[in-house]
Formats: structure tokens, C-alpha cells, sequence
């Protein structure tokens, strides 16, 4: 698939594949689904950014970089309510308390959003789950201080070496959680002394009381 041209026609995509299963999508795009049980998770999301055309395919580049769009799927309720938190990316860890909000990665991958809600209950299998309307979203004024206020919350408290305090209970929308595939991963970070420590990678996500409210206003602004 060729990539889009414009939002217009990114967007005409996404609503073309609106009330489809997955399972269709990927079997229209003449692939089979992996059996590798790993490689599930994110097997819905690589569907859906072969079927729009997504050309990004690495951490440090947007999926629509020629649109400067990012493209997240969020597994739903058919009420419409997340299964899970939305990966964002990655937290370096070890420079942390110089990162700034205006330039930081994640601000970058938050600032146009198309996000793709994919339907179905908790067990489903994801080539069962349906794609649903798409919302394509860029924060507003209040989100975007909101979302600083969180970030600053987690660089500061990293860089005084309090990493080990840092868990997925703090920020209003954008929280921390470990990122790796399994538990023996490490990376570099300081502790409070200003010591080398290793500790489990993380990663920045969007709480799904935010994607949640998103998806019905994209202005929203939930407790």
C-alpha cells in the first residue's frame, strides 16, 4: 500500500475499514497471521498500519512521517471503553532530568494522533476484533499543559534519583510503565547519590480514562 498523500485521504482509509475484522483486513492485504504467540500483541496494529499505508515502522520515526501523524490502535469495549493503556514510546532513562517537553519524543508522537479503536471483548482474538471510527487528534492548550505538568512530574523526579519511585500511579494522563519483553532487561539509570544503577527500561503511556474520553470529544479534558 502506498502511503497517503494527505490527512484527507488518510482519514478516507481509516473510515474505509471502519465495521471490518481485522482478520478480513489482513486477509485483503493477502497475508496470513503469525503463529508465533509472541508476536501477537502488536499484530493488529502492524494490520492496521499496512492497510493505511503507514510507512514510519521504527521508534524514532512517526508512522506517517510525510504527514507528521502517529497511528495508535486501542483495543476496545463495545462501549467504547480501553482494554489497556496506549503505548506512547520509550523513556530514556539516562538523561532524563535534561529532556524538556518541547522537544521531547513523546511530545513529538502526541502532537497529531490518528487513533484506531479496534472493538471486541477482553479475550477476544484480535483478528476478531472490528475497527471502529476513526478520531484523529492533536492536543489542545489545556491538554498540552496537562500533559507537561506530567511529563515534568516524571523527568524531575528522575533526575534527583528517585527512579525507583516512579511507578504507573503517578501522572494525571501520561504515566510510566516498564517497557521490555521480559523481566531480566536492563538499562542504565542514577540513583540519588549520583550513582549508576540498572534498572527494568520504561515507557510512557496514555491512561485509558484519557484515550477513553478522546475517542467521544477529542477536547476532553477527564479527571
Amino acid at each position: 500500500m502506498m502511503p497517503p498523500a494527505s490527512i484527507d485521504e488518510l482519514l478516507e482509509r481509516a473510515r474505509a475499514l471502519t465495521g471490518s475484522a481485522v482478520g478480513a483486513v489482513l486477509r485483503d492485504l493477502g497475508l496470513a497471521a503469525s503463529a508465533d504467540p509472541v508476536r501477537t500483541k502488536g499484530s493488529a496494529g502492524e494490520t492496521l498500519e499496512r492497510a493505511l499505508g503507514a510507512t514510519g515502522g521504527s521508534s524514532q520515526v512517526l508512522d506517517f512521517p510525510d504527514l507528521g501523524v502517529e497511528l495508535k490502535t486501542i483495543p476496545v469495549t463495545a462501549e467504547g471503553t480501553p482494554l489497556e493503556s496506549t503505548y506512547v514510546c520509550t523513556l530514556s532513562l539516562a538523561d532524563a532530568e535534561l529532556q524538556e517537553w518541547e522537544t521531547s519524543w513523546v511530545r513529538a508522537k502526541l502532537a497529531r494522533v490518528l487513533f484506531v479503536p479496534l472493538v471486541g471483548a477482553h479475550k477476544i482474538a484480535w483478528q476478531e476484533r472490528v475497527v471502529g471510527a476513526p478520531v484523529l487528534w492533536s492536543p489542545t492548550s489545556e491538554q498540552d499543559d496537562i500533559l507537561r505538568a506530567d511529563f515534568d512530574d516524571v523527568v524531575g523526579l528522575i533526575g534527583v534519583g528517585r527512579i525507583e519511585e516512579l511507578t504507573a500511579h503517578r501522572g494525571r494522563w501520561l504515566q510510566v510503565r516498564p517497557k521490555a519483553r521480559d523481566g531480566s532487561v536492563r538499562t542504565l539509570a542514577w540513583g540519588s547519590e549520583g550513582e549508576a544503577i540498572a534498572t527494568v527500561p520504561r515507557g510512557f503511556y496514555l491512561r485509558t480514562r484519557f484515550t477513553g474520553a478522546l475517542l467521544a470529544d477529542p477536547a476532553a479534558l477527564p479527571d
